[in-house]
């Protein structure tokens, strides 16, 4: 959430589940790349590809910001609410006058639920083996 060495770029990084992502501002016409792909492509679903351009509709920042986005670990569905994350912060260090309008949308409240761990003597973390009366 610090603005970096080059004028107009800005960072900032978002967790979700196991997955973290940085993402990188700058002035363009609205183009997303998310591991050097197009959001589009990388993101197989019409749910996570909707996560991931929210905050710039939001702000109205969308079509006027290129983003560069690295994201790694867990899946899509985490990848994409880590990414949604680091947009909005990458935006709030933009233009710090967004925070209300994003805080109304919880684009800045960080989900820090996690996978709950494997028990012993369980199948996983809740589930238990089948009983057998006879």
């Amino acid at each position: 959430m610090k603005k970096t060495s080059s004028v107009n770029n800005f960072h900032g990084v978002g967790r979700r589940k196991s997955s973290v992502a940085r993402a990188w501002l700058k002035d363009g016409k609205g183009d997303i790349l998310v591991n050097g792909m197009s959001y589009e492509s990388y993101f197989d679903t019409k749910i996570t590809r909707d996560t991931v351009v929210l905050p710039g509709e939001i702000s109205g920042k969308g079509s006027s910001v290129n983003l560069n986005v690295n994201v790694n670990g867990g899946g899509k569905a985490g990848q994409a609410g880590a990414v949604q994350l680091a947009i909005s912060r990458a935006l709030l260090s933009f233009d710090s006058e967004l925070r209300p309008k994003l805080r109304e949308y919880n684009l800045l409240t960080v989900d820090s639920r996690l996978k709950e761990r494997k028990k012993y003597g369980q199948k996983a973390a809740r589930r238990k083996f089948q009983f057998v009366k006879r």
